[in-house]
């Protein structure tokens, strides 16, 4: 079953504009799909973002995953709160890439009141498994 989110879902051209002059939108993060509870995006390789052995530098890999629990952990937030912080992430690299487009699934594990939970999995170019990772927020609220 789907968390029920507390506020309309945005479209994507607006979860794409939020990212605007920010880390997402100056990497290159780009989102495909929105529900409650999942999230779609996808992040071109390009030189600027390799590391000096000319593989995609496993910060580009973090941000696309944490991003994407990110806008996902917005969706979800109870009406009365007043925003999140991320307290934990992890991530296991398996492979990388040169070039190409790499994706993002990230889903909720658990949208509770003053915690979330989120699972993402990122693929290469190829469709092939490059990290796994997990993140936990903290659900804020206005003192």
């Amino acid at each position: 079953m789907s968390p029920t989110p507390s506020r309309p879902l945005p479209s994507l051209d607006e979860l794409n504009r939020l990212g605007e002059g920010k880390l997402p939108g100056l990497i290159g993060i780009r989102f495909t799909h929105l529900e409650a509870g999942l999230v779609h995006s996808e992040l071109t390789v390009r030189p600027e973002l390799l590391a000096p052995n000319s593989y995609l530098h496993a910060a580009s890999v973090v941000a696309l995953a944490d991003t994407s629990c990110g806008y996902g952990t917005r969706i979800l937030l109870p009406e009365d709160s007043s925003g999140f912080t991320t307290i934990e992430l992890k991530s296991n690299h398996l492979s990388t890439a040169r070039e190409g487009t790499i994706t993002c699934e990230a889903r909720s594990v658990h949208a509770g009141r003053t915690t979330q939970v989120w699972d993402a999995t990122v693929r290469g170019p190829e469709g092939r498994v490059m990290a796994l990772f997990r993140c936990t927020q903290a659900v804020l609220y206005a003192r």
